[in-house]
């Protein structure tokens, strides 16, 4: 049996997975309160391989064949399923897991964000800024915001926008397709906030390329910036904060997994082509800390994304990547999941047979549809009448005209340099 306290957001994910999610009144985040929770091991599928003995329980890549994954999810079914409350108990379970494995038990101590709104670029039906907020004292996460030219409303729903893996100095938020879906959602009515994952973008400024892949503060630094990201999208006048809503694709994708899983005030989660009961993520941001096993409970990404439950959810996959499998496998079992919660039609699936592993035009056609019916969004500001993508209204940005930090704008002089540094400031903010 092992112990372990819980602040801040912990008591309330915790009360909020016994006590059921409201989608139309996300819980807010109270104040730190002590929360201590004593926790059994529950039993794993018997053709796992044995837990490491002098290591973490780390499930990489292609950790199960199909076949076993959907073994996997046939079996939590039947061990965890047997009525909505014996479900909601061990979504408990796997929560406080979850966040054990990720590296922030407990969650940090909130600072001031600091955040700083400037650059402001105008174009056709949306406006573009450059937002930095520190995340902890010294680390200073990086974001474009988007925002409707003529809203519709004083408060707007807000989505944040995560990204995939790629080259580090110019992909992330700079990508194409970041760009388009989160000016398109603007335009839309929404408002966006495209962050950059751990050691991408601007933040090579304090830390090399290869403290994403080979050091063990992706994950958790990613996390914790999506979770003071919804912090910074509250602060916003304009925002309403019963809306706020998270897409991403592939690593971008893990990133909602966890967030949604652990962070109460998503409303909407949309992943793309991540979804996978057999696929567990190949880099160290998704699958190097052992947030899907250890001695107390195992997990697939299909069950971590069930965590969404009761909230709607849209799974997009594909047949030419791990996702391939979603309409037989992965998305019967989250419908079965949902059904028990009462709300069967809160998950839904587009399944793209010929595509591939990316967020393309027809993948984010899908998403505009969704959110603009769950959030009564203007899809005409995406699509044609007759249906068909429109996005020729956006204007795509360089990596020069988007990055944050220039000889006009140099990085502060209180930033932290290097994953020691960062390391040992987000551990301080834990004790």
């Amino acid at each position: 049996m092992r112990k372990s306290t819980f602040l801040g957001y912990s008591s309330l994910v915790l009360a909020a997975a016994l006590l059921g999610y409201s989608c139309a009144q996300p819980a807010q985040p109270p104040a730190p309160v002590s929360h201590e929770l004593l926790l059994d091991a529950e039993p794993q599928p018997p053709f796992l391989p044995p837990l490491p003995t002098t290591q973490p329980a780390l499930c990489r890549g292609n950790f199960l064949k199909p076949d076993q994954g959907k073994a996997a999810l046939v079996f939590s079914l039947d061990h965890f399923a047997a009525s909505e409350q014996s479900w909601q108990q061990h979504t408990a379970h796997l929560r406080a897991c979850i966040q054990h494995g990720v590296g922030l038990d407990p969650f940090p101590r909130k600072t001031p964000l600091h955040a700083e709104i400037f650059n402001k670029r105008t174009y056709d039906g949306y406006t573009a800024e450059s937002v930095t907020f520190q995340s902890i004292p010294g680390y200073y996460t990086c974001c474009t915001l988007y925002r409707p030219l003529h809203p519709s409303q004083q408060r707007l729903p807000a989505i944040l926008n995560t990204h995939g893996h790629g080259n580090p100095e110019t992909s992330g938020r700079f990508a194409e397709n970041v760009q388009h879906r989160a000016a398109t959602l603007a335009r839309m009515g929404a408002i966006t906030l495209s962050t950059e994952m751990f050691a991408y973008g601007d933040s090579l400024a304090q830390v090399p390329a290869v403290a994403h892949t080979k050091s063990d503060l992706a994950m958790p630094m990613q996390l914790w910036n999506n979770i003071r990201a919804l912090d910074f999208l509250e602060s916003l006048s304009d925002v309403d904060s019963t809306k706020l809503c998270v897409t991403g694709e592939s690593g971008g994708a893990t990133q909602p997994f966890l967030l949604t899983a652990l962070d109460p005030r998503i409303s909407i989660n949309v992943p793309v082509v991540m979804v996978s009961s057999y696929f567990f993520g190949g880099c160290q941001c998704e699958s190097g800390r052992p947030v899907h096993r250890d001695a107390y409970h195992f997990c697939t990404n299909a069950e971590i994304s069930s965590l969404c439950c009761p909230r709607p959810m849209l799974v997009i996959s594909d047949g030419k990547d791990w996702t391939q499998h979603v309409p037989e496998i992965e998305f019967p079992f989250l419908q079965k999941i949902y059904a028990l919660n009462g709300v069967p039609d809160n998950v839904q699936n587009v399944h793209l047979t010929d595509e591939g592993h990316n967020y393309g035009p027809n993948k984010r056609l899908a998403m505009y549809k969704f959110f603009a019916q769950q959030l009564n969004l203007n899809l005409a500001a995406a699509a044609t009448p007759d249906g068909q993508l429109d996005e020729s209204h956006i204007t795509l940005e360089t990596p020069d005209q988007m990055r944050i930090w220039s000889k006009d704008h140099p990085l502060p002089t209180d930033a932290l340099h290097g994953v020691d540094a960062i390391e040992s400031k987000l551990a301080s903010l834990q004790q």
